[in-house]
């Protein structure tokens, strides 16, 4: 059952007549080589683009049609290198409500803290003092405060190490069980997105290749995707 879909969907000069659906309740990978249109697909699943064609449905209805509010809080969103803002840990995890005026309560963000496996860590220390892994771990944690339906990554394991990019795959798929929750998730690393779909989509210059069971990236004939695994030039 799906609870995104693209129909015909064209921006700008990036992305061209995208048709596609994003399953419920799986995690699916964005695959392709850089400057795909891979970010800006991301982008307007939460409404921070608008197509200049095509319609783009949640749940059924039309993204352009819902409150923009409703939409960012049943849309978790976390970014590459795990922005974080100064301020304390409980600052950066009640981010998500202070931008609708509401309050993230201190037994929430000590809850969220224990499902990233960040229970020991005070609410009131310096975010800077955070490792990378650990500031990852938190903006994780920030994306479910508002209890989201979906999860959109954007190369969240990009800037850490071999041994936290495993640790943050394997949070993000407990996650995913555990909430049962949707997960689209930019990356660049093949294998990573091997490890940790359900789905796939191959974007190349702004369109759909094929996408499907992740299984699809291997077995696939497609001339585009047979070179990306290849590693030549697109």
């Amino acid at each position: 059952m799906s609870i995104i879909e693209f129909e015909n969907v064209s921006h700008r000069n990036i992305l061209h007549n995208i048709s596609g659906q994003f399953n419920k309740a799986r995690i699916t990978t964005f695959v392709g080589p850089s400057g795909a249109g891979k970010t800006t697909c991301l982008k307007h699943i939460n409404g921070l683009l608008s197509p200049d064609s095509g319609n783009i449905f949640f749940d059924g209805e039309n993204i352009q049609n819902m409150d923009m509010i409703e939409l960012r809080k049943r849309v978790g969103m976390a970014f590459q290198s795990a922005p974080m803002i100064g301020g304390t840990v409980y600052d950066n995890l009640n981010l998500p409500k202070a931008i609708f005026d509401e309050r993230l309560t201190p037994d929430r963000a000590v809850e969220l803290l224990g499902h990233v496996d960040l229970g020991g860590i005070p609410l009131d220390q310096n975010i800077k003092s955070l490792s990378g892994g650990e500031k990852s771990r938190v903006s994780l944690a920030r994306t479910l405060v508002n209890r989201p339906e979906v999860l959109l990554l954007d190369e969240i394991t990009s800037s850490l190490d071999y041994r936290m990019v495993k640790e943050v795959e394997r949070l993000v798929v407990r996650l995913q069980r555990e909430f049962n929750v949707t997960v689209i998730w930019i990356t660049h690393d093949l294998d990573q997105a091997r490890r940790v779909s359900d789905d796939m989509w191959f974007l190349a210059d702004g369109r759909l290749v094929e996408y499907g069971d992740a299984t699809f990236i291997d077995d696939s004939n497609n001339p585009i995707i047979r070179k990306f695994l290849e590693g030549e030039a697109l």
